[in-house]
């Protein structure tokens, strides 16, 4: 068994994380300045304009796009190392193109999908974002009502998607919506790629998460979509979203271990200066337990992502993986970065230091796209055979 990544993996781990290093943790200040005083804590298009050069000029773009559309064609597992860099800060940057949407997207277009909307959003110059929760029918599928009626050699979509991130600045909006009630998530649902100009395509509120999120509801009010339009087979829509949730949760794991590994930098760091009654906290044993047990779980979880990872790349069925990671990888780094808070004390209180925003980020990981007791309950079903 090897457990390094190939030298080409490892140098562009490397790159990322002086990427990260360099460009994106000292834009934290002015993050964390704009959080406090209660304006958005993410870049402004200024500073985004020449993150994106930077990046793009490192040939940090299109990482796992296919080949022949300027892309790298990268493995999962190479991914994962670049997704714990990006997760080492709270600076909220995203490497184009976003890869869960990316998959989705090469595992189901046709050649006139694909030149019409993959190519570009593989090279970086379109935005997408992705519809699937509506009010009440979150983690469950099953509760999906928007509906999508054929009329015509186009599709007429009605229904209420939430939770929508980037859905106000995207081009397009990947759309999950029911065809067959009967079939449901079991051979009646299916995708559709809806233009954000799209008449009936209506973006009806901004909703401010904790941490620097903003996602978006929106409501389909006789949207009609092209019949082109229709994202692989209908009614088989359920499974290249699968794919992209996998690529998101393996995604969301790797960045709970970068930054369940920065919590835990800032706890080396600051514990030997730290004193109380005359000793310093490394030398308490509580602070060397968490730091035990900390490194342990962040070893864990990283050998799991990339194990999942692997399979992955191989083809396997994963969806057990998956559920672990997610749900161990979060929670993992939801108690890590609560440890550092405590140990930093009242200063980890502040919101001069990044502790309460990287706790927000995974606060938030813990609920979306499958909320850890959903996760659990899948593993439990799936090793006891419980799944009707």
């Amino acid at each position: 068994m090897n457990f390094e990544l190939d030298e080409d993996h490892r140098m562009l781990a490397d790159l990322v994380r002086r990427f990260v290093e360099d460009e994106l943790i000292p834009m934290e200040p002015a993050i964390l300045q704009r959080e406090a005083s209660g304006q958005p804590a993410v870049l402004t298009h200024e500073e985004k304009a020449r993150i994106d050069k930077v990046s793009k000029d490192l040939g940090l773009w299109s990482l796992d796009a296919p080949v022949d559309m300027g892309g790298y064609d990268l493995p999962h597992v190479a991914m994962v190392a670049v997704k714990e860099a990006l997760g080492r800060t709270i600076t909220a940057y995203t490497l184009p193109p976003d890869s869960p949407n990316l998959r989705m997207l090469m595992t189901t277009v046709n050649e006139q999908q694909k030149a019409a909307y993959l190519a570009p959003y593989a090279r970086g110059e379109t935005i997408s974002a992705i519809g699937i929760s509506e009010p009440g029918a979150g983690a469950d599928p099953s509760g999906m009502l928007t509906r999508a009626e054929r009329d015509g050699d186009d599709w007429v979509i009605n229904g209420r998607k939430i939770w929508i991130t980037r859905a106000a600045e995207a081009d397009f909006t990947i759309l999950m919506a029911v065809t067959d009630k009967e079939k449901g998530s079991r051979g009646g649902m299916s995708a559709f790629l809806v233009d954000r100009e799209t008449p009936g395509f209506k973006v009806l509120r901004a909703i401010p998460m904790i941490g620097t999120e903003v996602t978006y509801e929106v409501a389909l009010e006789d949207c009609r979509v092209p019949g082109w339009k229709l994202l692989g087979t209908e009614g088989q829509g359920f499974a290249p979203m699968q794919v992209r949730l996998g690529t998101r949760r393996c995604e969301m794991a790797a960045w709970s271990v970068g930054l369940a590994q920065r919590a835990l930098d800032m706890i080396i760091e600051y514990a030997p200066q730290r004193k109380t009654f005359g000793v310093p906290l490394s030398e308490r044993q509580a602070i060397q337990f968490w730091v035990t047990d900390a490194a342990t779980r962040i070893h864990a979880a990283r050998l799991m992502t990339y194990d999942c990872a692997w399979k992955m790349d191989q083809g396997r069925d994963v969806r057990t993986e998956i559920s672990m990671i997610k749900a161990y990888a979060t929670e993992m780094a939801w108690e890590v970065i609560d440890r550092a808070m405590q140990t930093f004390g009242a200063m980890g209180m502040t919101r001069e230091l990044p502790l309460h925003l990287m706790a927000a980020k995974v606060r938030t990981m813990r609920i979306y796209d499958g909320p850890t007791e959903v996760h659990k309950w899948v593993v439990a079903r799936n090793l006891l055979g419980t799944r009707k």
